[in-house]
């Protein structure tokens, strides 16, 4: 398997530029540099738990200077950080009678991550008894239609301990959720009249009398270049953690599963045919695996795909040429990206013109990383296909493209040419953003607009990880559609003519569980796969057509 590599030469800001400061930089830059991490944390158990707190303790790492502080992860969000002294931690704030799978890291003063630790698996109490339900949601009336639409409100529930969200169902069956007294049911057949109730639900799982019931039709024109997403209908049923999807010249699609490592060629009708296994692709028990896919522009004469993968190395891209069915000639063109348990990136997108591939990597759980120039952690990387560093990159003779990045997992260009990506916050803010050259988004200082985020590219949208944890993203006609786990809805929003995203509209929230990837397909309609990986059974997600009204 040939490997592309190259060589960087580490360029000290200020050096050039009469810098006060510039000498001193170098002089750092030429001491020794503590490249040893910690090693991982072992014996993590937990040691007492209530309905909303579980303890956990770990034995200490060792390092060659010293820990100096450890990391709790919960299924790869932060939840909190201790002194390299301590080995216990509790964290607060959970929720009932749920589920949490709990990792902790080591860092040191440079800071070096450790590999993770094993995990841990916790159950928090349950709650008190809650029998009361809420009560039945009230005047629910229709707010808004379009050709395959139809926009609810009415008014809240209450109960004795808190109302959590509400369902919507639509002629008799579930259709969707809500967080607050609003949503938009869309995939609906224009001139058809239906039937909409909604009920109320607590944190018990206790569901309220239903609300009255009222009929509505979709109707009327939709606005003039808006794209709505309309019917939706399975294309494949009963696949596992389906995450990258990239379409051949024939209209079929290649298809990757994350924990299986496969590739299948999948038609419109539904027809699956497998390619088979990426060769060296490894899991990481968390988001690692195989990743994202894309097709040669110039696929037509040269037969190549590209697939974005863990390895034993690290995170890498290696290209392989598609004759017929067959696989073949597989060769690495990026390697040693680094890689941990979660936030491992890995979409991939050529640039409009086909002459760039741009690749989305995570920073392995270590902050810092995504600030280093000299990682390709936290990082949008642009290659030519051979996996060569084009010598217009911002940062000479570096992938980099923008840096400052916590973990991209959608990358789509707007009809400017311009790169937008999306990204999964820690615990404050998710975000859409519209990428820089050379730009730095932030993180880990700036999460969203808070935090230390002077000099940094601001996103052009965010949200609480609640509501999104956002991955893939595709655009049609200038409207971001953007693919949510926790959020299990698909956002739409509008590029304006000032660059800013307006007029969201929420779709398919909580019909199809968690949304992995969105993809636009030949004939201007979504691929929708959803992504439910972590309810631990294999095999039951699919992948969705969503027919879009184009105006």
């Amino acid at each position: 398997m040939a490997v592309v590599t190259a060589w960087c030469l580490l360029v000290v800001p200020g050096a050039a530029t009469g810098d006060p400061h510039a000498a001193g930089r170098s002089a750092e830059a030429s001491a020794p540099v503590d490249r040893e991490a910690p090693t991982a944390p072992r014996g993590l158990r937990a040691t007492g738990k209530s309905t909303t707190t579980v303890s956990l303790a770990w034995d200490a790492a060792a390092d060659n200077v010293g820990v100096v502080g450890y990391d709790v992860y919960q299924h790869g969000q932060l939840m909190t950080s201790v002194p390299g002294t301590t080995l216990t931690a509790t964290v607060t704030g959970l929720t009932p009678d749920t589920e949490y799978d709990w990792t902790v890291l080591a860092r040191d003063a440079t800071p070096n991550v450790s590999p993770v630790s094993g995990n841990v698996v916790v159950r928090t109490d349950a709650a008190p008894p809650d029998a009361r339900a809420p009560t039945a949601p009230a005047n629910l009336r229709a707010t808004g239609r379009t050709p395959t639409s139809v926009s609810l409100a009415w008014d809240a529930a209450t109960d004795d301990v808190g109302v959590t969200g509400y369902v919507v169902h639509r002629d008799g069956a579930p259709a969707g959720t809500a967080d607050g007294t609003s949503t938009t049911i869309g995939g609906l057949t224009a001139g058809r009249a239906y039937r909409f109730t909604v009920r109320a639900r607590d944190a018990a799982g206790n569901l309220s009398p239903f609300g009255g019931e009222i009929t509505a039709t979709p109707g009327g024109r939709a606005a003039p270049g808006v794209p709505e997403p309309g019917e939706v209908t399975t294309i494949l049923a009963g696949t596992d953690v389906p995450w990258g999807v990239a379409f051949l010249p024939d209209g079929s699609a290649l298809v990757s599963e994350r924990e299986e490592f496969r590739l299948y060629r999948l038609t419109p009708s539904g027809t699956r045919v497998d390619l088979g296994r990426v060769p060296g692709a490894q899991n990481t028990g968390g988001e690692g695996g195989v990743l994202g896919v894309v097709v040669s522009p110039t696929f037509a004469a040269d037969g190549h795909v590209f697939v974005h993968h863990t390895a034993a190395g690290g995170n890498q891209v290696v290209r392989a040429r598609l004759v017929g069915d067959v696989l073949s000639e597989w060769t690495t063109i990026l390697s040693g990206i680094p890689k941990n348990r979660y936030r491992n990136g890995g979409r991939l997108r050529f640039s409009p013109d086909g002459r760039h591939l741009f690749v989305a990597t995570g920073d392995a759980q270590n902050g810092a990383a995504a600030l280093d120039l000299d990682s390709t952690a936290g990082k949008i990387l642009r290659i030519h296909p051979d996996g060569s560093i084009p010598a217009d990159n911002p940062f000479p003779g570096k992938a980099i493209w923008s840096y400052g990045h916590r973990n991209v997992q959608g990358l789509a260009f707007d009809s400017r040419g311009r790169l937008w990506a999306t990204e999964f916050g820690n615990k404050k803010y998710d975000e859409v953003n519209l990428v820089e050259r050379g730009g730095n988004h932030g993180w880990p200082g700036c999460e969203g607009r808070a935090g230390s985020c002077d000099g940094t590219v601001p996103p052009k949208v965010t949200w609480r990880p609640s509501a999104a944890s956002p991955s893939g993203l595709a655009i049609v006609d200038d409207h971001v559609f953007v693919a949510t786990t926790a959020g299990q809805r698909l956002y739409r929003l509008r590029i304006d003519g000032a660059s800013n995203l307006v007029e969201q509209e929420v779709y398919f929230q909580g019909a199809y569980g968690r949304l992995r990837t969105v993809e636009v397909d030949p004939e201007g309609d979504l691929w929708l796969t959803s992504s439910s990986d972590r309810d631990g059974t294999p095999g039951n997600d699919r992948v969705l057509h969503v027919d879009v009204v184009h105006p």
